[in-house]
């Protein structure tokens, strides 16, 4: 398989798994995908400004590592949030595990292997360690990100609206509703 094709593999094929998770589940770990992206972009901006990291083959047009972060990051993460968000010290410890398969894995044996990326001024253990705690600021970005949201009692009158809400979207109690119609 050439560079250029498992680069866009990275890019397109990790979206198709989205198919098999709920819709609403995809809609409420979306914004916290995003800024996975965000971080990890930040990081790879600093890292190639300090000498950390060097891209050897980029996904032609795009620049860095747009295939890793626009793909694999993203669809992790929102993967990793429906599976474990709520148990941080959980999520932590597997984001510690999949940063090291990520690292020594992705990053050294394929991408290293075929000359497309390496790591020149920084250890893969220290990469391990600023991806980790990129991810804890991710899971904090989460947890803030959940306050937007009201939760419903299952009831009758709740039954077809979905679990969560924004905020402004809140009914009106019943006594204010009636105040509104007159």
């Amino acid at each position: 398989m050439n560079n250029q094709l498992l680069m866009w593999s990275l890019l397109f094929l990790p979206w198709l798994t989205l198919f098999f998770m709920n819709k609403e589940e995809i809609k409420r770990f979306m914004p916290v995908a995003l800024f996975s992206a965000l971080t990890s972009v930040s990081v790879v901006e600093m890292g190639e400004s300090l000498g950390w990291f060097i891209y050897e083959q980029t996904t032609y047009p795009l620049r860095t590592s747009s295939y890793l972060i626009f793909g694999l990051n993203c669809v992790t993460t929102i993967w990793l949030f429906h599976f474990i968000y709520g148990n941080f010290r959980k999520y932590i410890i597997i984001d510690l595990v999949l940063n090291f398969g990520f690292v020594y894995l992705i990053h050294i044996y394929i991408l290293g292997s075929r000359g497309i990326f390496h790591e020149a001024g920084i250890t893969p253990f220290m990469n391990v360690l600023i991806t980790t705690a990129a991810g804890a600021l991710v899971y904090a970005y989460q947890m803030w990100q959940e306050g937007i949201f009201v939760h419903y009692e299952n009831t009758e009158r709740t039954k077809n609206l979905q679990i969560l809400h924004p905020e402004v979207a809140k009914p009106l109690d019943h006594e204010k509703q009636e105040d509104h119609e007159h």
